[in-house]
């Protein structure tokens, strides 16, 4: 199956679900790596806009490149109040974009899917001189007992499942590739606190979860409800999470 149509009847979770990214490393963009509420903003890979929503909260104006119907379906209807907020259908290596149009690129959750060379090329195509670029992610704490047993259930009942965030690790080697080992890296916690039908909801949100098609739907989800009822306090549970960034640049011809 194609990247893009894994993700195919998952808007609705992945919105629901999906926690939005840490206010301190929104802060940072703005205050330390050139963001501004002026900036032009290509957010590749949007998804459903949840990066997309905390850059249009600061005025800039976001172009949400995103190739799956479903989820850019629901980033229209989501973001649709913003005025700045510019849908596009498009891939990473075919963003159709114009040529040197944008300021700066983040992408959020999503750069594990893409061709690093092939993004790159793109990269190059639409980002103005000294544009910076940004690759995002929330990362659980896999020192985290409730983590690790969400793992150990996925990696059982999942078949596409090849680790969190696709198996991006620190300082992945892509990363090192796609910047030329050249960029910062900046985290800031992000705990994420649920109730037990929002925590059904996030565990349900991933590309590679089983879905009521599959016909160990029922004992996957229960999996995850014990895992809940085993760690709640007073009817929630914290999932320990950070927000991670890469920044760089890439020279342009």
């Amino acid at each position: 199956m194609k990247s893009i149509e894994r993700f195919s009847g998952f808007a609705n979770m992945y919105e629901e679900g999906r926690p939005e990214y840490s206010i301190e490393l929104i802060d940072k963009l703005y205050d330390s790596y050139g963001f501004l509420e002026v900036s032009i903003i290509a957010d590749i890979g949007a998804g459903t806009g949840k990066f997309s929503k905390q850059l249009l909260d600061r005025g800039s104006k976001v172009f949400g490149v995103e190739p799956n119907d479903d989820m850019r379906s629901k980033a229209q209807k989501v973001l649709g109040t913003y005025g700045r907020f510019h849908s596009v259908k498009g891939t990473a290596d075919l963003t159709t974009l114009k040529d040197k149009s944008i300021d700066l690129i983040t992408c959020a959750q999503a750069f594990h899917w893409f061709n690093v060379s092939s993004f790159r090329r793109e990269c190059e195509r639409i980002l103005k001189r000294d544009g910076r670029i940004v690759l995002i992610w929330n990362v659980r704490d896999i020192s985290s007992s409730i983590n690790q047993e969400c793992f150990e259930i996925y990696k059982k009942y999942c078949k596409n499942f090849v680790g969190f965030n696709g198996g991006i690790c620190e300082n992945d080697k892509r990363i090192q590739e796609f910047f030329h080992s050249e960029f910062e890296r900046v985290e800031f916690d992000n705990p994420l606190y649920y109730e037990k039908d929002e925590f059904i909801k996030r565990c349900l949100s991933g590309s590679y979860s089983l879905t009521e098609k599959d016909d160990d739907f029922s004992g996957f989800v229960s999996l995850f409800k014990t895992v809940f009822d085993n760690y709640n306090i007073d009817g929630k549970i914290k999932m320990d999470n950070k927000s991670v960034a890469y920044i760089g640049t890439i020279k342009l011809s």
